[in-house]
């Protein structure tokens, strides 16, 4: 099937934005998410005006309610009749002021939720529709980014830092796609991570006061390469630095942690 079904959440800005416009310039069909209503549709516009035969649709959620991510799950398996590409792409970066530790919807830190339980139960909930429309592959927007977490302590309520948690919160996504690629193998459906670019040009570097080194196309081009590649078709479980498949955090093979960490996030994903 040459036109796909795609879903990229954070569309509405950076990499989300550039990936939308790359994937309807090809023809397939966005499912693009965002969490402000005007923002989403000035994209969806934008988009459809630069690629008039693309489909293009829109899903509302904020991701740092996981009430909200379980009821875009539904929403989506409900009206759509295929889904061949998910894209968590939707971040919170180190933040503007770091020493503000973020707390989520349901009370949790929020870069550990957006950027790690969110994708995790998106994931979790739009299983069957990507299993029925399988082949299917799940792509998670990682970061090079990553520091070892604690496992009694993942939403640092001690010694709290944005940008720790930020690269604390990519490790955890790279080990849940470790192990959703182990569960998943054999269905059709694979699942794989990236850290696109360095330090793209997106509101979220910025705001950390960092500058930007690369552009946001940088990042777009390996990311749609994952989604796209034939010969990437039966790849899973890997973590991809670009274009080149790489070794993430050592943590990230440490079958017991990532077994840890799963377990909790599946109590916390299950609880709200």
């Amino acid at each position: 099937m040459n036109q796909r079904t795609i879903l990229i959440t954070g569309a509405t800005q950076g990499l989300g934005r550039g990936i939308a416009l790359d994937l309807a310039g090809r023809g397939h069909t966005v499912l693009l998410h965002g969490r402000d209503r005007t923002r989403l549709e000035t994209v969806a516009a934008e988009v459809r005006a630069a690629a008039p035969d693309a489909t293009v649709r829109t899903f509302l959620a904020d991701l740092a309610d996981l009430d909200q991510v379980h009821a875009l799950a539904a929403r989506i398996r409900a009206v759509e009749p295929r889904l061949d590409g998910l894209v968590n792409n939707a971040v919170v970066g180190g933040g503007p002021d770091p020493q503000v530790r973020q707390l989520s919807r349901q009370g949790h830190e929020l870069r550990f939720v957006v950027n790690h339980l969110a994708p995790y139960a998106l994931v979790r909930g739009l299983l069957p529709l990507l299993r029925d429309s399988a082949p299917a592959r799940v792509i998670n927007v990682a970061s090079m980014g990553q520091e070892a977490i604690d496992l009694d302590d993942v939403m640092l309520e001690q010694g709290y830092e944005g940008l720790r948690a930020y690269c604390r919160s990519k490790l955890t996504l790279i080990m849940a796609t470790f192990e959703l690629a182990a569960e998943l193998d054999g269905t059709g459906v694979t699942v794989n991570a990236l850290h696109p670019a360095h330090l793209m040009d997106t509101s979220a570097v910025r705001a950390y006061g960092l500058t930007p080194a690369t552009t946001i196309d940088e990042g777009v081009r390996p990311t749609v390469r994952l989604l796209l590649d034939p010969e990437l078709a039966t790849t899973t479980g890997r973590y991809f630095d670009q274009f080149t498949d790489a070794r993430a955090h050592e943590q990230a093979y440490d079958t017991e942690a990532r077994q840890r960490l799963m377990a909790l996030t599946q109590t916390l994903c299950d609880r709200s």
